[in-house]
């Protein structure tokens, strides 16, 4: 039948287009896919530069040239360790953060070589389980030693690695000179960081000792002048945290790796830090008051700084008008500071030291992150050392060694760690070939040496970056020690190396990044209970005592909230989810934030707190801890239950001002 022509065709609709873009909104990438291109910042390091070009490479071309390749290694060894170790930071602390692994690096070499010589009679099965059970006993302690602090975990972590290698490597000469050697390398670069040190010269030269205290506290002070600006602004929290980041650096660089009496000036330093830790309270009161301070508030807490940078007198402070419990505590705060700064005389001594069986790294070593780390670098070290023992048993060290960098928890996300290093693995492989093929002879291992040794100071903003850098050196020294193809097998170990890392470091009856996130979620819990429980029993109590018990909750709720970023960013298997737990830090942080509030009220004629009522939040806060510390073991649930603390909240609000519904949850895994 034909088509009617006066009759329109019927219109064919248009294709329906939709925006993906809006329909459906692009999801972040998860933390775990995410971590491993992040690139850390810091400040500048020319010197260190410059050092890094000093250390590692001539201490190796000086051992060529010598005719002394195995001594050169182990001074370039040493050297290169210390190299690593070498941060930003104050003269004294840098002493000891390259001092202590540069010791504990060279009794590791001796105890190296007494595990070489104890498994190398027999052979066979016996001697790779002696050797195995020997390695592990080191990782154990490795690990659990490394829960102390940063100093005390990277010493740990090199001297694990350096016993591997003088374990694994052929010796040439009694094992006291291996151990000189790399203690040369370290003491090398100690000389070179002295020596390169920026001049001071002038009337200031007996003041500048002390130049990086007095940028710590004189840091503090720009912290506290940045709160002062966030007042009634919604970057009241990011403010607070800051300022509670400089106090804890600007207490470090005092307090930290010091010995016998403290100098005047040391002391001096000391009572202006005083000064800005009494001002916090003001400060966290004038948050918690959400009222914005007039322009001039701030000022006050920059001319402190400038004072303390420069020595002069800090001039007239302003401090807005006293009608409020904050204002009025921060009127009382810069009355104290133009009495401290003021008086050329006024110091205050250092506080005194705890007992060693009460030394908090004592407690961290000895507690449940100790063990747990113990037990996972063991396992893994372990393992790895029985597989290469078997594959390579004349060149067992490098699996291991891989393991070793990559397991340790306190170090970075696994999974991130793990793809870092065999990116970085393969990169550092290919520029030793390239400078390999264009140099002949030991040319070409001296010059990748050289020229990696000078980019070590850098490359730590990026582990993948660090493990490109490290790897021809490395390679240089095996290549130099006489070991045949040796860029080929440290790539295949490293893959090895990492998947036995990852199957190991996920294993389930471990309790990984959970146990890490549950003892400090319970170790901030419990803070926050002794911080409250002080204010409302002993509220006219020795206020130091009062400061210390809020600086370690604030400093208790920063570790568990960095536990938390780290576990967020493993495989979901063994991680968190970081939205889950930010909400559960931040009411910790506001209702520590409200204690501190309540205290400066009482201090200054409030109402005392509703004891009752605040006693019941301390309850809750202990039963939350007591419940995470119960979760933590392998065979508990994976977190707690959803908590409510806000109900319980409402008198202790209602005293310390304007405080929101704020809720305690223990997020879900």
């Amino acid at each position: 039948m034909a088509a009617d022509p006066r009759r329109p065709a019927p219109r064919t609709p248009a294709p329906r287009t939709v925006d993906l873009r809006t329909a459906a909104p692009r999801r972040p990438a998860p933390d775990w896919l995410r971590h491993p291109l992040q690139i850390a910042s810091g400040p500048g390091a020319r010197g260190a530069l410059l050092r890094g070009a000093l250390s590692t490479g001539p201490l190796l071309a000086a051992g060529v040239a010598a005719h002394r390749v195995p001594e050169g290694v182990l001074a370039a060894l040493g050297a290169m360790f210390a190299t690593v170790n070498d941060r930003a930071g104050t003269r004294r602390t840098r002493l000891v953060r390259i001092g202590v692994p540069g010791l504990a690096v060279a009794v590791a070499f001796l105890l190296g070589s007494l595990v070489a010589a104890a498994a190398a009679p027999g052979g066979g099965v016996p001697a790779v389980l002696g050797t195995t059970s020997l390695v592990a006993v080191a990782a154990y302690l490795s690990g659990a030693v490394s829960t102390v602090g940063p100093v005390a975990s990277m010493a740990a972590l090199q001297a694990l690695a350096t016993l591997l290698i003088a374990a694994g490597l052929p010796h040439h000469g009694p094992p006291w000179t291996g151990a000189a050697m790399l203690a040369g390398g370290a003491g090398w670069v100690l000389l070179l960081a002295a020596a390169l040190a920026p001049p001071h010269r002038g009337p200031g030269r007996a003041r500048a000792r002390a130049a990086e205290e007095r940028e710590a506290v004189a840091a503090a002070f720009d912290a506290l002048g940045g709160v002062l600006r966030a007042a009634g602004t919604d970057r009241v929290e990011d403010a607070r945290r800051t300022l509670t980041a400089a106090l804890d650096r600007a207490h470090a660089a005092l307090d930290l790796h010091r010995r016998g009496r403290p100098s005047p000036a040391e002391r001096r330093l000391r009572a202006q830090l005083a000064v800005a830790a009494d001002a916090c309270e003001a400060a966290v009161t004038l948050l918690w008051e959400a009222r914005p301070l007039p322009a001039y508030a701030a000022d006050a807490p920059l001319r402190l700084a400038r004072a303390v940078r420069t020595g002069a007198p800090c001039g007239p402070l302003a401090a807005p008008a006293p009608d409020t419990p904050g204002r009025r505590a921060l009127h009382e705060a810069l009355l104290h500071a133009a009495e401290v700064f003021g008086t050329p005389g006024r110091t205050a001594d250092a506080p005194p030291r705890p007992p060693l069986r009460d030394h908090p790294a004592v407690r961290r070593a000895l507690g449940p992150l100790g063990r747990e780390y113990g037990l996972r670098v063991a396992l893994c070290t372990g393992a790895c050392t029985a597989v290469a023992q078997f594959l390579r048993p004349d060149q067992w060290y490098w699996l291991p060694v891989t393991a070793v960098f990559l397991v340790k928890p306190d170090l970075g996300p696994l999974f991130s760690r793990s793809v870092n290093r065999l990116l970085g693995t393969a990169a550092g492989v290919g520029l030793f070939a390239a400078a390999a093929a264009a140099l002949p002879g030991a040319a070409g291992p001296v010059a990748a040496t050289a020229l990696c040794g000078a980019l070590l100071p850098v490359a730590w903003r990026n582990f993948a970056f660090q493990t490109a850098a490290l790897t021809p050196i490395v390679l240089a020294f095996a290549v130099l020690s006489g070991s045949q193809g040796a860029p080929v097998s440290r790539l295949v170990d490293t893959v090895l190396g990492c998947g036995i890392a990852l199957a190991v470091g996920h294993l389930p009856r471990l309790g990984g990044r959970r146990t890490a996130v549950a003892v400090h979620w319970a170790a901030a819990l419990r803070a926050a209970q002794a911080y409250l429980e002080r204010v409302v029993d002993a509220p006219d109590g020795p206020r130091e005592e009062r400061l210390r018990l809020r600086r370690a909750a604030y400093r208790a709720l920063a570790e568990a909230r960095t536990a938390v970023s780290q576990a967020a960013a493993e495989l979901p298997p063994a991680g968190v989810a970081a939205a889950d737990w930010a909400p559960a830090v931040t009411a910790v942080e506001r209702l520590v934030d409200a204690t501190t509030a309540c205290a400066v009220r009482v201090e200054h004629g409030g109402r005392p707190l509703p004891a009752a009522e605040a006693r019941s939040l301390a309850d809750a806060l202990a039963r939350l801890a007591d419940d995470a510390d119960a979760r933590r073991r392998p065979d508990g649930p994976a977190l707690p239950d959803p908590v409510l603390l806000g109900s319980r909240c409402a008198s202790l609000a209602d005293v310390a001002g304007q405080l929101h519904a704020v809720r305690a949850l223990s997020p879900a895994a």
